[in-house]
């Protein structure tokens, strides 16, 4: 029995393994597990009241290029275009950043650092650097130079396929315009039916007439005389009296 128990517990061993091979050559689950494990690194050195990663990230991009609008924001820092109007929209609100119109492109908003922001990213620079360092001293120094080549090129391909995207979006948002600012044809009125035609072009029925409350119908034309009329005969005239004899 032992010896069966063995065995079986063998083969769930085996089982166990090959997944676990499926996941060490897995790069998605790779790069999950490095990014858990970055952030947690960039929490511990930075603290809990500091800003986070992708604040991080978008205040150095800021501050980099002034005046950079959302699309700019979207390219330099690679956050989605739905996640980086939320976080920009959070930021204001907490002071570290301004936006305005941009003088290039009325439709378009710029953002920009405040004091506030600047002294925040002051503050988070040399704390991100000791994040760095202690993430790329996890692996041999002979292969951090390759380490951040290899993720060079991974961002530099997510751009690419963002831009070839792009042409596409502009095309879709033109067709949503477009069909808003077209007016909308006036539909075609239906023939009406044959019959609906033939009814509508009998004469009207004479209206009824009220007498006395109740409805009857109205009176017919008085037929024409058909008989003729006799001329009245004169009157005869009477005879005068003879006159009497002596």
């Amino acid at each position: 029995m032992a010896k069966l128990k063995a065995k079986a517990g063998g083969k769930k061993a085996g089982k166990k393994t090959e997944a676990g091979k499926a996941l060490e050559r897995s790069p998605s689950h790779l790069l999950h597990r490095a990014l858990q494990l970055a952030l947690d690194i960039y929490a511990e050195e930075t603290g809990p009241e500091a800003i986070t990663q992708r604040q991080y990230a978008v205040l150095s991009a800021v501050s980099a290029h002034e005046g950079l609008t959302q699309t700019d924001l979207v390219r330099a820092t690679g956050i989605d275009r739905s996640t980086l109007a939320d976080l920009v929209a959070r930021m204001i609100g907490k002071g570290l950043l301004a936006r305005q119109r941009s003088a290039v492109d009325a439709r378009a908003n710029t953002v920009s650092l405040t004091d506030q922001g600047r002294e925040a990213l002051a503050l988070a620079i040399p704390r991100v650097a000791a994040a760095d360092a202690r993430i790329l001293k996890l692996l041999p120094s002979r292969k951090r130079d390759a380490f951040l080549d290899i993720l060079g090129d991974m961002s530099h391909a997510a751009e690419a396929l963002d831009d070839a995207a792009e042409p596409d979006d502009a095309a879709k948002t033109k067709k949503k315009k477009a069909k808003v600012k077209a007016p909308k044809q006036a539909k075609a009125e239906k023939p009406a039916p044959a019959v609906k035609v033939a009814k509508a072009l009998k004469a009207p029925k004479p209206l009824k007439a009220a007498k006395n409350g109740a409805a009857v119908k109205a009176a017919k034309p008085a037929k024409a005389a058909s008989k003729t009329v006799k001329p009245v005969k004169p009157a005869k005239a009477k005879k005068s009296a003879q006159p009497a004899v002596a």
